[in-house]
Protein backbone atom coordinates (compact mmCIF):
# COMPACT_ATOMS: atom_id res chain seq x y z
CA UNK A 1 0.00 0.00 0.00
CA UNK A 2 1.23 3.48 -0.89
CA UNK A 3 -0.13 6.79 0.37
CA UNK A 4 -0.26 10.10 -1.49
CA UNK A 5 -1.61 13.37 -0.09
CA UNK A 6 -4.15 15.00 -2.41
CA UNK A 7 -4.64 18.64 -1.51
CA UNK A 8 -4.69 19.79 2.10
CA UNK A 9 -7.46 17.52 3.43
CA UNK A 10 -7.46 14.34 1.36
CA UNK A 11 -5.41 11.17 1.28
CA UNK A 12 -5.15 8.67 -1.59
CA UNK A 13 -4.15 5.10 -0.74
CA UNK A 14 -2.90 2.95 -3.61
CA UNK A 15 -3.01 -0.86 -3.70
CA UNK A 16 -1.77 -3.52 -6.12
CA UNK A 17 -5.06 -5.25 -6.89
CA UNK A 18 -8.81 -4.98 -6.67
CA UNK A 19 -8.74 -7.63 -3.93
CA UNK A 20 -6.36 -5.51 -1.84
CA UNK A 21 -8.55 -2.44 -2.39
CA UNK A 22 -11.62 -4.36 -1.17
CA UNK A 23 -9.79 -5.54 1.96
CA UNK A 24 -8.44 -2.04 2.67
CA UNK A 25 -11.87 -0.44 2.15
CA UNK A 26 -13.46 -2.91 4.57
CA UNK A 27 -10.76 -2.28 7.18
CA UNK A 28 -11.13 1.49 6.86
CA UNK A 29 -14.87 1.16 7.47
CA UNK A 30 -14.31 -1.07 10.51
CA UNK A 31 -11.79 1.41 11.97
CA UNK A 32 -13.48 4.61 10.89
CA UNK A 33 -13.41 5.95 14.44
CA UNK A 34 -9.62 6.05 14.17
CA UNK A 35 -9.66 8.22 11.04
CA UNK A 36 -10.31 11.53 12.76
CA UNK A 37 -13.53 12.77 11.22
CA UNK A 38 -13.00 11.57 7.64
CA UNK A 39 -16.17 12.44 5.70
CA UNK A 40 -15.96 9.99 2.82
CA UNK A 41 -14.16 6.75 1.99
CA UNK A 42 -14.27 6.19 -1.77
CA UNK A 43 -12.80 3.02 -3.34
CA UNK A 44 -11.79 2.79 -7.01
CA UNK A 45 -10.06 0.15 -9.14
CA UNK A 46 -6.67 0.44 -7.42
CA UNK A 47 -7.12 3.24 -4.88
CA UNK A 48 -9.13 4.38 -1.88
CA UNK A 49 -9.66 8.12 -1.38
CA UNK A 50 -10.18 9.54 2.10
CA UNK A 51 -11.81 12.98 2.06
CA UNK A 52 -11.90 15.39 4.99
CA UNK A 53 -8.56 14.39 6.52
CA UNK A 54 -7.24 16.89 9.08
CA UNK A 55 -3.60 15.76 8.82
CA UNK A 56 -3.02 13.56 5.74
CA UNK A 57 0.65 12.78 6.45
CA UNK A 58 -0.02 11.74 10.04
CA UNK A 59 -2.97 9.57 9.05
CA UNK A 60 -0.93 7.96 6.26
CA UNK A 61 1.75 7.02 8.79
CA UNK A 62 -0.82 5.43 11.11
CA UNK A 63 -2.51 3.43 8.36
CA UNK A 64 0.89 2.22 7.10
CA UNK A 65 1.28 0.38 10.41
CA UNK A 66 -2.02 -1.48 10.08
CA UNK A 67 -2.24 -5.21 9.43
CA UNK A 68 -5.02 -5.42 6.86
CA UNK A 69 -6.52 -8.93 6.86
CA UNK A 70 -7.72 -10.52 3.60
CA UNK A 71 -11.38 -9.87 2.92
CA UNK A 72 -13.62 -12.71 4.05
CA UNK A 73 -15.84 -14.03 1.28
CA UNK A 74 -18.94 -13.72 3.47
CA UNK A 75 -18.24 -10.11 4.49
CA UNK A 76 -20.74 -7.47 3.37
CA UNK A 77 -24.50 -7.55 2.74
CA UNK A 78 -25.83 -9.89 0.04
CA UNK A 79 -28.34 -8.73 -2.59
CA UNK A 80 -30.10 -11.10 -4.98
CA UNK A 81 -31.16 -9.63 -8.32
CA UNK A 82 -33.58 -11.35 -10.71
CA UNK A 83 -32.53 -11.21 -14.38
CA UNK A 84 -34.17 -12.13 -17.65
CA UNK A 85 -31.47 -13.36 -20.00
CA UNK A 86 -32.76 -11.60 -23.09
CA UNK A 87 -29.80 -9.34 -23.92
CA UNK A 88 -28.85 -8.72 -27.57
CA UNK A 89 -25.29 -9.98 -26.98
CA UNK A 90 -26.28 -13.24 -25.26
CA UNK A 91 -25.44 -15.41 -28.26
CA UNK A 92 -22.09 -13.67 -28.80
CA UNK A 93 -21.14 -14.05 -25.14
CA UNK A 94 -22.06 -17.75 -25.30
CA UNK A 95 -19.89 -18.14 -28.41
CA UNK A 96 -16.92 -16.45 -26.72
CA UNK A 97 -17.34 -18.72 -23.70
CA UNK A 98 -17.68 -21.79 -25.91
CA UNK A 99 -21.11 -22.76 -24.58
CA UNK A 100 -24.73 -22.62 -25.70
CA UNK A 101 -26.79 -19.51 -24.84
CA UNK A 102 -28.80 -21.54 -22.33
CA UNK A 103 -25.65 -22.05 -20.24
CA UNK A 104 -24.97 -18.34 -19.72
CA UNK A 105 -27.51 -17.86 -16.88
CA UNK A 106 -25.94 -20.73 -14.95
CA UNK A 107 -22.41 -19.37 -15.38
CA UNK A 108 -23.38 -15.87 -14.27
CA UNK A 109 -25.57 -17.22 -11.48
CA UNK A 110 -22.74 -19.38 -10.11
CA UNK A 111 -20.65 -16.29 -9.31
CA UNK A 112 -20.97 -14.29 -6.11
CA UNK A 113 -19.99 -10.83 -7.30
CA UNK A 114 -18.79 -7.99 -5.11
CA UNK A 115 -19.22 -4.28 -5.82
CA UNK A 116 -15.65 -3.00 -6.00
CA UNK A 117 -16.43 0.65 -6.72
CA UNK A 118 -18.97 2.92 -8.38
CA UNK A 119 -18.62 5.33 -11.28
CA UNK A 120 -19.58 6.14 -14.87
CA UNK A 121 -23.14 7.04 -13.82
CA UNK A 122 -24.96 7.39 -10.46
CA UNK A 123 -25.73 3.89 -9.24
CA UNK A 124 -23.43 2.05 -11.64
CA UNK A 125 -21.37 -0.45 -9.66
CA UNK A 126 -18.35 -2.28 -11.03
CA UNK A 127 -18.79 -5.89 -9.91
CA UNK A 128 -15.79 -8.19 -9.55
CA UNK A 129 -15.64 -11.96 -9.12
CA UNK A 130 -16.01 -13.24 -12.68
CA UNK A 131 -13.42 -16.02 -13.19
CA UNK A 132 -10.66 -15.07 -15.63
CA UNK A 133 -11.72 -17.64 -18.21
CA UNK A 134 -15.02 -15.73 -18.56
CA UNK A 135 -13.52 -12.26 -19.02
CA UNK A 136 -14.88 -10.62 -22.16
CA UNK A 137 -13.82 -7.92 -24.63
CA UNK A 138 -15.87 -4.78 -24.98
CA UNK A 139 -17.95 -4.46 -28.13
CA UNK A 140 -16.02 -3.20 -31.15
CA UNK A 141 -18.70 -0.56 -31.68
CA UNK A 142 -20.35 0.92 -28.55
CA UNK A 143 -24.09 1.46 -28.53
CA UNK A 144 -25.38 5.00 -28.42
CA UNK A 145 -28.13 3.97 -25.98
CA UNK A 146 -28.14 1.00 -23.62
CA UNK A 147 -31.53 0.41 -21.96
CA UNK A 148 -31.83 0.96 -18.22
CA UNK A 149 -31.61 -2.28 -16.26
CA UNK A 150 -29.28 -4.01 -18.73
CA UNK A 151 -26.94 -6.58 -17.20
CA UNK A 152 -23.61 -6.15 -18.95
CA UNK A 153 -20.17 -7.78 -18.95
CA UNK A 154 -16.79 -6.44 -20.05
CA UNK A 155 -13.25 -7.38 -19.10
CA UNK A 156 -13.23 -8.64 -15.51
CA UNK A 157 -16.39 -6.73 -14.57
CA UNK A 158 -20.16 -7.08 -14.54
CA UNK A 159 -22.53 -4.17 -14.11
CA UNK A 160 -26.14 -3.05 -14.49
CA UNK A 161 -26.94 0.21 -16.26
CA UNK A 162 -29.07 2.28 -13.87
CA UNK A 163 -30.44 4.44 -16.68
CA UNK A 164 -30.29 4.62 -20.46
CA UNK A 165 -26.85 5.75 -21.60
CA UNK A 166 -24.17 5.00 -24.21
CA UNK A 167 -22.10 1.91 -23.51
CA UNK A 168 -19.80 -0.66 -25.03
CA UNK A 169 -20.25 -3.64 -22.71
CA UNK A 170 -21.77 -6.99 -23.73
CA UNK A 171 -25.48 -7.07 -22.82
CA UNK A 172 -26.76 -10.45 -21.63
CA UNK A 173 -29.98 -9.64 -19.76
CA UNK A 174 -32.29 -7.15 -18.08
CA UNK A 175 -33.57 -6.55 -14.56
CA UNK A 176 -36.26 -4.39 -13.06
CA UNK A 177 -34.22 -3.65 -9.94
CA UNK A 178 -33.92 0.06 -9.10
CA UNK A 179 -30.19 0.74 -9.08
CA UNK A 180 -30.36 4.43 -8.12
CA UNK A 181 -32.98 6.12 -5.94
CA UNK A 182 -32.05 9.49 -4.36
CA UNK A 183 -34.84 8.99 -1.84
CA UNK A 184 -33.30 5.75 -0.55
CA UNK A 185 -30.43 5.37 1.93
CA UNK A 186 -28.05 4.48 0.45
CA UNK A 187 -29.23 5.80 -2.91
CA UNK A 188 -27.14 3.21 -4.80
CA UNK A 189 -28.35 -0.39 -4.55
CA UNK A 190 -24.85 -1.53 -5.53
CA UNK A 191 -22.70 0.24 -2.93
CA UNK A 192 -19.02 -0.74 -2.53
CA UNK A 193 -18.62 -3.91 -0.47
CA UNK A 194 -22.08 -5.29 -1.31
CA UNK A 195 -22.18 -8.89 -2.53
CA UNK A 196 -24.47 -9.60 -5.50
CA UNK A 197 -26.04 -12.78 -6.87
CA UNK A 198 -27.90 -12.82 -10.18
CA UNK A 199 -30.72 -15.35 -10.44
CA UNK A 200 -32.79 -16.11 -13.50
CA UNK A 201 -36.21 -14.50 -13.23
CA UNK A 202 -39.13 -16.83 -12.67
CA UNK A 203 -40.90 -17.68 -15.91
CA UNK A 204 -37.95 -16.47 -18.04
Amino acid sequence: MRALAVGARALLLEADSAREVAALHAELLRRRAELGGVREIVPAARTVLLDGVAEPAALAARIAGWEVPPLAGSEGPLITVAVRYDGPDLAEVARLWGVGPGKVPGIVGSVEFRVAFCGFAPGFGYLTGLPERFHLPRRATPRTAVPAGSLALAGAYAGVYPRSSPGGWQLVGTTGAVLWDPGREPAALFAPGVRVRFVEAAGA
